[in-house]
């Protein structure tokens, strides 16, 4: 047990992936999302891309008591259903991408699409209407690749909730229920194409501390009321975190 622990502490660049995480957490508790938009590009300078996104998958199944309860009785079930199977089916050729790819390579991906996903939110555009079952499968499909290849499980599907009508409170439930059974079926995939080494558990474990206090707290401070505030939040954070994740910066 010493050297497990001492194995964890000696982890590059734990104390900002420990700060990271409480930070992911508050913006997740508070909006919904985020975890992997702020995490990746931080976590992707210290470790592996496939280790960084299993600790984004273990971590958020370790505090799922803390946040998905809630989630159950306010959300589109059978809508999020139908977005978490399509991105389970599609997952698989996400990590396959992962296993050839550069590194280089995919943290400019993790920094592209978390760019685009917030120059989308803040552009406040809004569709009208409902989308059908395909549009719902196509949604989930792209989101099941880009979280296989990147950890972004939910750019796809939070830019399709934040861009329609629904309120606060139900698109945060929605966001909230599929990344959850999302990270499950990524997890299963990386299991089942051997590429989680499980030495990353107590990592997730440890790092499951800061992310749960700051699910709570961001949780606590949540009323559908304050919509504009805490989309400007996740939005300074997220842009914080592109930034600092570009390889550009490297020294």
């Amino acid at each position: 047990m010493p050297d497990l622990l001492s194995g964890v502490l000696a982890t590059p660049g734990l104390v900002w992936l420990a700060l990271t995480f409480l930070v992911a957490g508050l913006v997740r508790g508070f909006t919904g999302f985020g975890t992997a938009l702020i995490f990746m590009p931080v976590g992707a300078l210290f470790l592996p891309v496939s280790d960084a996104i299993a600790l984004v998958m273990i971590s958020g199944m370790i505090t799922w008591p803390l946040i998905v309860p809630r989630a159950l009785r306010e959300a589109d079930k059978r809508e999020v259903t139908v977005l978490a199977v399509a991105a389970v089916a599609l997952a698989p050729l996400g990590v396959w991408v992962l296993g050839w790819a550069d590194r280089e390579l995919l943290r400019w991906g993790v920094a592209a699409a978390a760019a685009l996903t917030l120059a989308a939110l803040i552009s406040g555009w809004r569709y009208q209407g409902r989308v059908r079952p395909a549009g719902l499968v196509l949604i989930g499909a792209a989101a099941g690749v880009l979280g296989g290849t990147t950890g972004l499980t939910g750019p796809p599907v939070i830019l399709f909730y934040l861009a329609g009508q629904l309120g606060a409170a139900v698109v945060r439930a929605n966001t909230i229920l599929f990344l959850a059974l999302l990270d499950l079926g990524i997890v299963a995939n990386l299991v089942l194409q051997g590429r989680l080494g499980w030495s990353i558990l107590p990592l997730a474990v440890l790092l499951a501390l800061p992310y749960g206090a700051g699910i709570m707290s961001g949780q606590r401070l949540f009323h559908p009321e304050r919509e504009r505030a805490y989309r400007r939040l996740a939005y300074a954070v997220i842009g914080g975190a592109i930034l600092t994740g570009l390889p550009l910066f490297d020294g």
